[in-house]
Order: structure tokens, then sequence, then C-alpha cells
């Protein structure tokens, strides 16, 4: 029996200390990336891939056939503009929560429209010899909290921050409150910005950038199409385009608005930053501050985002079937191409992973639609704001009851939202008067959004998700498909070619990829926001966001446990 004892002793030591065969080994945790890259390309649809793709060999491609590509992204939420788009991406909040519901809104203690980023206690800071025009920009009116002040916040100045884009609303979107560099263009007069919600001075490696590579070297250029005619779809001469005044609707495009100009002016800056140029000046910016701020080779981790704007300058004007929006993307393509090879050169391959996204999509030129028999078309705000005011009047006498429309928001004046919720007969009058419109969908009330259902009505809860009762409309209103809403007068056709900011899928489904190290490659069917892009990186970077309305993406992820990642 002791023998016995013994030998059953020996036989359980070998069962516990000894692995069973033929079991694999948990793979190593992989080390988290030095530099984590945000690129958001302003007004890429989802489909554009598909469409336009066939023709891309660089950084598009790249990620396109090497990252993990979700298919079903979208948006959630109906309000899909400039601001509301950068903040959800920033921040990994839907507007509801980061309260950015618009480009601008109607401040109704100011009785004045406010943009996103309007500060008056910030000044701005320009790089050059001119002088800076308009009010001071900070991030300030976000409710939320992005990734990159988490990152700095949580992991301190080893964390780098960097932001940059055409326009300021992107870039502050995307870095929030707490950056190194936060950088953007100004058309009127050819000016690169900063804030002092950021800094007091300018940053040494931009001003030397900036001095050494004027947008004015550009004044003699012309935009030319980058692939051969037959390589691109549809008309060059689309019906409903309308480019820029010192432009025709079709190709080449120079810079320089007329031979008679000497010197570089608005109209220049503006058809720059409306071309590939301005993309390809923006990766080079980017490469310049991964160089001397030595992104990705320090000891933390850091941050680089950067917002192309080109796309959706170009979309407003020429449409999304146009040659222009074609060889925008086919330029891009080849800048990500060269911007990726010089990271692999620099950072390494290993230490850094690319999220692509967009801020929203864009539809079709109305006209084009319906030479085909669509329905589809324009609903001019002022021609909405005439019939209530009309109603009103029969109603309750003369007087001005409307405040401001804006897209799909319409404020009242104080106390007349009140009064007329009060009213059942003249609120019928009004819905009816709004409803009759051409393009007008749907109405609704402050009440009935703010109490609405989570689920059930899919257009009631992507407005509930856009809506933040101190600065959305007293009532909202939603076009039908193919349907979008002008901020204009009826002289010609109102408001630009084409643009977005509905529920619609094609302002919604816009492109989600990640590519890099840690990342496992592949398509994913399941649903996806670029609100999920800020959780994901806070957890490869090892913080945790306070407010997040997306998720992690833990199937795109090695391993799916990126807390477990090492810190080398």
């Amino acid at each position: 029996m002791p023998m016995f004892r013994k030998c059953l002793a020996i036989c359980l030591a070998g069962v516990l200390l000894c692995p069973p065969m033929g079991r694999a080994e948990d793979p190593p945790a992989p080390a988290r990336p030095k530099l984590l890259v945000l690129l958001v390309v302003d007004q890429m649809r989802g489909d554009y891939f598909e469409l336009y793709g066939k023709n891309w060999t660089g950084g598009l491609a790249r990620l396109y056939k090497g990252g993990a590509r979700y298919t079903n992204a979208a948006y959630p939420y109906f309000n899909t503009v400039t601001c509301a788009g950068h903040a959800t991406i920033g921040t990994g909040t839907f507007p509801a929560t980061h309260g950015m519901v618009l480009n601008g809104w109607w401040d109704r203690k100011s009785n004045r429209v406010v943009s996103c980023t309007d500060d008056p206690h910030s000044s701005l800071i320009g790089y050059g010899n001119g002088k800076p025009t308009g009010n001071g920009n900070s991030p300030g009116k976000l409710l939320a909290p992005t990734f990159a002040s988490e990152l700095r916040s949580q992991r301190g100045a080893g964390s780098r921050i960097v932001a940059l884009s055409l326009k300021a609303r992107s870039a502050m979107m995307l870095a929030g409150r707490m950056a190194d560099a936060v950088t953007w263009f100004e058309t009127d007069n050819g000016l690169w910005l900063t804030s002092t919600a950021y800094t007091q001075e300018r940053h040494s490696f931009e001003d030397s950038f900036f001095r050494a590579n004027p947008v004015t070297a550009d004044f003699r250029r012309t935009w030319i199409r980058r692939l051969e005619k037959k390589s691109y779809q549809f008309s060059d001469r689309g019906y409903g385009e309308k480019p820029p005044q010192m432009w025709d609707v079709s190709f080449p495009h120079p810079l320089r608005p007329a031979p008679e100009v000497r010197t570089p002016d608005k109209d220049f800056y503006t058809a720059w930053a409306s071309s590939p140029f301005s993309d390809a000046y923006l990766a080079r910016l980017a490469e310049a501050a991964v160089e001397h701020m030595g992104l990705g080779k320090g000891n933390g981790t850091d941050f680089l985002a950067v917002s192309f704007s080109a796309l959706d300058l170009v979309g407003h004007n020429f449409g999304p079937r146009s040659h222009e929006v074609q060889d925008v993307l086919a330029s891009l393509d080849a800048t990500l191409g060269g911007m990726f090879a010089y990271l692999d050169r620099t950072v390494g391959a290993q230490n850094y992973v690319v999220a692509l996204t967009s801020d929203h999509g864009v539809a079709d030129i109305p006209e084009q639609l319906k030479k085909n028999g669509v329905d589809a078309g324009r609903v001019v705000t002022n021609d909405i704001t005439y019939e209530i005011e009309k109603v009103l009047t029969k109603s309750w006498g003369q007087g001005k009851y409307v405040a401001r429309h804006l897209y799909t928001d319409l404020y009242f004046n104080p106390g007349v939202y009140e009064r007329l919720m009060a009213d059942a007969a003249t609120w019928k009058a009004v819905r009816q008067a709004i409803l009759a419109t051409p393009g007008v969908d749907r109405v609704f009330v402050r009440e009935e959004i703010l109490s609405g259902p989570e689920s059930g009505d899919p257009i009631l809860l992507s407005v509930k998700r856009s809506y933040h009762p101190e600065r959305s409309g007293d009532i909202i209103l939603t076009p039908k498909p193919r349907w979008f809403f002008v901020n204009a007068s009826r002289s010609g056709t109102p408001g630009a070619a084409a643009t977005h900011g509905t529920g619609h899928p094609y302002d919604t489904r816009v492109p989600v990829i990640l590519y890099g190290a840690g990342i496992r490659p592949g398509v994913y069917a399941r649903a996806a926001s670029p609100a999920d892009i800020a959780p994901t990186y806070a957890a490869i970077a090892g913080i945790k966001m306070p407010k997040a309305d997306g998720r992690v993406l833990v199937e795109a992820l090695e391993g799916s446990r990126p807390a477990s990642w090492r810190d080398d």
C-alpha cells in the first residue's frame, strides 16, 4: 500500500506540472504601438472603395487589402455633418453626448448662430506675415473628452498629440483640449493657424515648414487628371455640377484664377484647398511633425490625427459621380502610399497602427437623379420658414415667430414653442404646412425626441442620438431619401451641387478600417461605427474612456486582450 501511494503521488504530480500533450501555448502579448494614426477623409462614402478603388495601388489600397475592414460601418445618428462626425470620431460618443449637434447652432442666450468652435476667450495665432481674421477658436463647447485628451491625461506628457486639417472644427474635435500641435488653414488669406487654447506661440517646426513650403508655390499649377481619362466612370461634365467660379465643370482646373491675376488671392487659396495638392501638403506636414517631434520614437504612445478636407470641398461642388471626386481619391491613394512608406522607414511598420474613417458621406446631385426618373430634390429652409410664419400670423397675428432654421433644426423665438404646444389646432396647421413642403418626410417635437424609445422607430432613434436639448432645434424635420435641406434662397439652383446631413445610408455609411501592429486583418460584417475608434484606440493604448457610446472592436485585435499588451 505505501508503494501504491508513492506511485499515485508521482503520477498526480506529473499531471499537475506537465502541460497536456498537443495543447498550444497562448501567443505572447504584442507590444503596444508607439504611434496611433487617425486618418479622416472628409465626405468619403462607404461605397467609394468598391466604386473607384480598382485603380488604387497606394495607401488606400494597402488599407483595403491588408487591414481589418468593416463592411457594415455607419453612423447611427441623423445629423451627419463635419463637426458632429469629427467629434464622434474623437470622443467615441454621439452628438447627444458630446453636444456637437451641427457645425453651428442657434444659441438661445445670445440670439445668434454660433460655430461649434467659437470661443471669445481664445485668440488665433497665424504662421506667416498675414493677420488672422475671424473669432477665436477652441474645443471648449465639446462636452465629452476625446481619446487624445485622455491619452495625455492618463499617460502624461510622454504621449504627444498632433492634429492637422484644413478645417478648425476637424482638427479640434480630433484633438480635444490637450494637444501639442493643432493646426488648420484659412482660405481668406492663406494662413495656417493655431489657437491660444493650445499654445501661446508658434511651433518652431511648423514655422520652419511653412516658410520652406509656402502654399503659394502652387500658384501657377493646374489640376489635371492623375489617371488616363478612360479610367474614370461617368461624365466629366456632370449635369448639375457647380464648380467654383474660376473653374469650368471639366478638367483641367488651373489654380491661378485668371491670367491677369499676378498674386495669390482668396480665389487661389479656395482652389488650392479644393484640389489634391492640399491633401499632399497635409501629408508632408504630418511627416514633418513625425520627424521634428519624434512621434513614435519615445517611451509612450503618441497620437497623430490628420483630416483630409479636399474630398468634401470637391464633393460639394461636383458631386460623388464626378471625375474630380475620383481624381481626389486616386491622388489621396498615392499620397497615403508615400506617407505609410515614410512611417515604415522612420517609425517602423511594427510600431504604428492606422485607423481610417470619414465624418459623413454625401448624397447624389438631385438634378442628376431626377433626369433618370428618381424622386429627389432640395428642400429650401426659407420656404418652410415662410409657410410657418404665414400660419402663425393667421392664428396669432403679426409677429416674428421663427428664430432660425438650420438644416434639420428649426428654432422658435422665446415662448413660441411652448405656446404652440399648448395650442393643438395651430400646431396641427403648422405641422401640416411643414409636411406639405415637397421633400419633407417627418416632423419631431422636443418631448417626443427626449422621451422616445431606444429602439423600434429607427428614424426617431437616429434623431434622438443627434439631439441635445440646449443646442438642438425645438422641432426636427427629416427629409425624404435623396432630398436634402439647403439654407439658401431660390436664386437659380439653391445650395451646393451635393451635400449631406441626413440619416440616409449614403450619408451615414462610411469606411472603418484598422491596420498595423496588433491588428488582425480581414473583412468584418459585424456592425461598427466611427464611434468605435476612440474606445478601440483607448484599449490599445491601455487607458480608459470615461464616456463612450461606441465599443472596442475586439474581434480585430490580436488576442482580443489589448489590456495585456506590453509597454516596451
